[in-house]
């Protein structure tokens, strides 16, 4: 009988965030499986009078690019279930349907936590002083869609980074941890002690 190949997996770190231009919570853990990473978490807000409960998985190559993603709980009474997953092209497959050929997004962003931010800053790999811009396939969770979301990171010091997305006409400096997780992201979300 043949052995099943074992896969090593361990919790490289957790957080959990609390809102700040609305109720609600996020808490997240950054597993290490083999030579991929998975983000997973759990994130409840209230989102326009609506009660939201979104659990989310991100998986990672050791480059961390996204290859996957999955959503699924409740926005009020509408089930929420949600798979994505990036083709070898480029190609955003959404429950099962292509997407718009989103090819020069690798990421993943899912605007409804802030942990999808540290898998970005994790993959540019910024030191002191460098920009990048980082054009991401962003899900919009309500509407079932991904699309192109344009993103610039500028890192200023060890631990914070300037962070635009126009489309949102958001800017602000976001403060990271050691595994670049924000633990502060003005007027949106701050860590929980």
């Amino acid at each position: 009988m043949a052995e099943a190949a074992v896969v090593r997996s361990s919790t490289v770190t957790a957080m959990l965030w609390r809102r700040l231009d609305a109720p609600g919570h996020d808490a997240c853990r950054l597993v290490r499986e083999g030579e991929r990473w998975r983000l997973e978490g759990v994130a409840a807000f209230r989102d326009d009078g609506t009660v939201a409960q979104l659990a989310y998985r991100v998986t990672c190559d050791q480059y961390w690019r996204t290859l996957d993603a999955h959503v699924h709980g409740s926005l009020g009474s509408v089930e929420v279930d949600i798979g994505l997953r990036r083709s070898a092209r480029g190609v955003w497959i959404l429950n099962g349907e292509a997407g718009p050929d989103l090819p020069d997004c690798v990421d993943v962003d899912l605007g409804f936590t802030p942990a999808t931010n540290a898998l970005q800053i994790r993959r540019i790999a910024l030191r002191i002083g460098q920009s990048a811009h980082v054009p991401v396939a962003w899900l919009d969770v309500a509407a079932r869609q991904v699309s192109m979301l344009e993103q610039r990171y500028e890192r200023r010091t060890e631990s914070e980074y300037w962070y635009e997305a126009p489309r949102f006409d958001y800017a602000g400096m976001l403060v990271v941890n050691s595994a670049g997780f924000p633990v502060a992201y003005p007027k949106l979300w701050e860590e929980e002690h």
